[in-house]
């Protein structure tokens, strides 16, 4: 006689049985990725509002003692260059923004890690040095702050501590929007009155409000991930999503590389390379900015690179993030300073502005600190429905005893077989598209599946 589990269920039943399976994913997941995803939302908070807190803490670094007529920029390189013990040209140059700002002068030094640099901060006026410490990324974020970036990047322990946050981010998406299947496939009995459904409604209603917040952090997380990270990448450049960047290759004879075609990199740093190509001067940052202020690069927030090596060109970017950006660029012939190459963000691809938009809004640049308090609610949100998470859990296993139907894989095994490899396709392409994620679904499955072969071992007995 066939086991009544070997017939097909019925299209209602295996829909049950579908809801069940993904609430119980919800459940499952939720509690053995949460604590990644806390300690990820804890760390963004402290981060998104730490700018505040830079600006004040290196004050003395970042402000002119006495606003008044800046020296050309080669005089303040060269006191930077003294000041520093170097007899190279800085890596790059970023001329005070105003008056009451210091100019910051980076200097390549092999002893600091990856998109790290060397600051002297020079009074653009008295050619005072006001500050010297090391700087990190496109951002250029000092000390404190980048202490705080890294803790929430990878605790910091390195490429090994990434894997952590982008566990965090890989999952943080599936879980928002099988909650959100959730609540609306109960949104009825949530509504209810009943005492046991009150702590599921305050779980369901915020994370139905933070839910855009939510998919948002997961989706620009994933953009820095190690593993995930590079195939959005290629997605990115394949799709012409990325921000444009000029070209500093100069185009020689006989080869095949010109400076005509735009680089497809969103985040385009400072060369960490220590060597400039030696027929480069301080005096050419003094022409290197007019020629990019006559060519419309008006924003108060620039940044000069010199020629990396021979073959390369000047580089002047625009690095005002906030609203309305300014990101324009201009590469320049270092024999004769003529633009070779000139980006304008105005004549980009929506999609790759909302690339250079998504990635700002997520560090808290793009508005300021509206931008920074509006993450820190998101959260917030999501510390709260974390927390609130496992006290539900903690409330129902006081209740509730295990069994067999608790477990994705007793849910999994009822399903018809055209759903079950539906399914596992499905887990398989996001496993291959987001590989942590796809590690950790293995792992997942496997304590399941173990725990399942307990139940049932339980029930014989």
């Amino acid at each position: 006689m066939l086991k009544k589990e070997s017939h097909p269920a019925p299209p209602r039943r295996s829909g049950k049985i579908l809801f069940a399976l993904l609430m119980r994913m919800h459940f499952y997941v939720s509690i053995l990725v949460g604590p990644f995803i806390l300690v990820a939302a804890l760390t963004g908070i402290v981060y998104v509002l730490t700018p505040s807190v830079e600006t004040w803490l290196y004050r003395d670094a970042l402000t002119a003692t006495t606003p008044g007529t800046a020296q050309p920029l080669a005089r303040q390189i060269e006191t930077a260059q003294l000041a520093a013990g170097q007899d190279t040209l800085p890596a790059a140059v970023r001329p005070a923004p105003d008056a009451y700002s210091t100019t910051r002068v980076m200097f390549a030094d092999p002893a600091l890690g990856p998109s790290e640099h060397r600051a002297i901060f020079v009074d653009p006026a008295t050619l005072e040095v006001k500050g010297d410490m090391t700087v990190y990324g496109t951002s250029g974020i000092l000390p404190f702050r980048t202490a705080i970036d890294q803790f929430h990047r990878g605790l910091l322990l390195g490429d090994t501590g990434r894997l952590y946050s982008e566990l965090a981010a890989s999952w943080l998406w599936i879980i928002a929007l099988l909650g959100l299947m959730l609540w609306i496939a109960r949104r009825k009995a949530l509504s209810g009155q009943s005492p046991r459904m009150k702590p599921r409604r305050h779980h369901a209603t915020v994370g139905a409000l933070a839910l855009v917040g939510l998919l948002f952090f997961s989706a620009t997380g994933l953009t820095w991930s190690q593993w995930a990270g590079g195939n959005i990448g290629e997605l990115r450049q394949a799709w012409g999503w990325g921000t444009p960047s000029v070209s500093t290759v100069l185009e020689v004879p006989g080869n095949a590389t010109s400076h005509a075609h735009h680089d497809m990199h969103a985040d385009h740093g400072v060369s960490s390379a220590p060597e400039v190509c030696e027929h480069a001067s301080s005096e050419g940052f003094d022409q290197a900015l007019s020629v990019a202020r006559g060519a419309g690069l008006m924003a108060e927030r620039i940044q000069i690179e010199p020629p990396a090596s021979e073959g390369r060109a000047w580089r002047v970017a625009e690095i005002d993030r906030r609203w309305p950006t300014q990101v324009d660029q201009v590469a320049l012939n270092p024999g004769d300073m003529q633009i070779l190459d000139q980006t304008d963000f105005s004549t980009f691809p929506l999609a790759a502005k909302l690339t250079r938009w998504g990635i700002d809004l997520h560090m808290g640049v793009l508005f300021g600190l509206i931008n920074q308090l509006v993450l820190a609610l998101f959260a917030a949100a999501l510390v709260f429905l974390i927390v609130w998470g496992y006290r539900m859990w903690w409330q129902r296993i006081k209740s509730t005893t295990v069994n067999q139907a608790q477990t994705m894989t007793a849910l999994f095994i009822m399903l018809p077989l055209s759903i079950q490899l539906g399914l596992i396709a499905m887990m398989v392409g996001l496993g291959f598209a987001l590989p942590v994620l796809g590690g950790s679904l293995v792992v997942i499955a496997l304590i399941d599946t173990l725990r399942w072969l307990i139940s049932k071992k339980a029930q014989k007995v």
